[in-house]
């Protein structure tokens, strides 16, 4: 979510993208330790005006149809979770937009990408320094 309350639209190829909605749902999956209803997850939902049962119900089938969410049956209720943690799915995002830079402009979207991580958090590139490190580490024999 963003400073303003509002979610941010978050769009990958393949046409897996999420609209404002789907991005508040998913959120609110990516928050809970366990799997949620339909119920639950509108009532974590803190939108005006509130969204209607049937709305939720729709945004979470669209969300299995895309394969962001998995669903099981329990009792006469579905319950819904995250394929993948939040984490994952932005470090996803990350590197196709990465991928996607075509090769002459990869090192300026590199670039831009190291000064706004400093800008965000200054410890951050002694993070990103030490796990590329350790990647590297790990694939030498």
């Amino acid at each position: 979510m963003t400073s303003s309350g509002r979610y941010l639209v978050l769009t990958t190829s393949n046409d897996r993208s999420l609209g404002e909605l789907e991005a508040a749902v998913l959120s609110v999956l990516w928050d809970s330790t366990a799997p949620l209803s339909v119920r639950d997850v509108l009532g974590r939902i803190q939108r005006q005006p509130p969204l209607a049962y049937t709305t939720v119900l729709t945004v979470l089938d669209r969300l299995h149809d895309k394969e962001f969410v998995i669903r099981h049956k329990e009792g006469k209720a579905f319950l819904y979770s995250p394929c993948e943690s939040r984490e994952a799915w932005l470090g996803e995002q990350a590197a196709r937009s990465l991928k996607a830079a075509s090769k002459h402009k990869s090192h300026a979207l590199l670039m831009a990408f190291l000064d706004s991580a400093e800008r965000a958090d200054p410890d951050l590139l002694d993070q990103l320094s030490a796990l590329i490190e350790q990647r590297r580490r790990r694939r030498s024999p």
